[in-house]
């Protein structure tokens, strides 16, 4: 089973689907971004990714919430990954000076 199938099936098994529609699923990555933000506020890095369990967590609901909206969107993440990567590359060369 992929990954994204076992994230809907535990939503779907919980009847959870109606509260994962494009805007909340947006609003909730930004929520989780700002919780794994908080663990690094105002602490250095290295003080802050000493609570590696709390970053595990908020960067796998983050990832939740993102699979979850590409799924929606019927997006594939590796097209999309790979699009923003050439734009990248375009927008920032290598500067070989």
């Amino acid at each position: 089973m992929k990954l994204i199938d076992k994230i809907n099936k535990f939503r779907d098994d919980r009847d959870w689907r109606q509260f994962h529609n494009e805007k909340d699923l947006s609003l909730s990555i930004v929520l989780e971004a700002s919780e794994l933000l908080e663990i690094f506020q105002w602490k250095t890095s290295e003080e802050g990714i000493e609570n590696i369990e709390a970053i595990k967590d908020e960067l796998a609901d983050i990832l939740f919430y993102s699979l979850m909206l590409a799924d929606n969107l019927e997006l594939d993440i590796e097209e999309i990954i790979e699009a923003k990567l050439a734009k990248n590359r375009q927008k920032y060369p290598i500067d070989k000076s």
